[in-house]
């Protein structure tokens, strides 16, 4: 009767262990084949055959939808350019230039991932409307207040995240380490 009830005890260890690892690993966001540039982290076998079978658990649990190995590659931002954490109590300035790609878009987004809802209605800015400088270069400001020139308007006093999406663009996971990425750099505090 001993035996029986230490291997009882011994499964439901077991069990709990083996099936609280996995929720452990399954909340943290795609930890594994992340390459950093900057501020922004990538994944780009995400949306491949070859994508982590962790990072492929997290996707289907959560419902997401990763932009395929042929279709680009989006870059994730929660910080600066210093560490710092995106908060919206802050103002920040996104510039400089991105890979080439046929069309990229940045978007901000809650600490819950959502778009913000806005008066000004944008979450956005694609390449194809964004003000540029005569060498290409761009500055976008992400800011609760408006902005003169290209303002990315966000709401509340919580985290940011910050996705740049590239398409159809030539950028390998070999080649991220050397790509030029906008610098994201904070402003102003409230």
């Amino acid at each position: 009767m001993r035996l029986l009830f230490n291997l009882l005890v011994a499964i439901i260890i077991a069990a709990a262990v083996g099936f609280g690892s996995a929720l452990m690993v399954l909340d943290r966001e795609r930890i594994f084949g992340a390459v950093t540039r900057g501020a922004w982290t990538a994944w780009p076998a995400l949306g491949s055959p070859s994508a982590d079978p962790y990072s492929r658990a997290e996707l289907a649990r959560s419902g997401t939808v990763p932009l395929g190995s042929g279709e680009g590659i989006a870059f994730l931002a929660d910080s600066d350019d210093s560490g710092a954490p995106l908060s919206g109590r802050c103002d920040y300035r996104v510039a400089g230039q991105t890979p080439p790609a046929r069309l990229w878009t940045l978007t901000a987004e809650d600490g819950e991932g959502n778009l913000y809802e806005t008066p000004a209605r944008r979450s956005g800015f694609n390449s194809r409307e964004i003000l540029r400088r005569e060498d290409g270069s761009f500055t976008i400001t992400v800011a609760a207040d408006v902005a003169p020139g290209n303002w990315l308007p966000v709401a509340g006093d919580g985290p940011i995240r910050l996705t740049l999406r590239l398409y159809d663009t030539p950028l390998t996971s070999s080649g991220i380490g050397e790509a030029a990425l906008p610098t994201i750099e904070r402003g102003s505090c409230r």
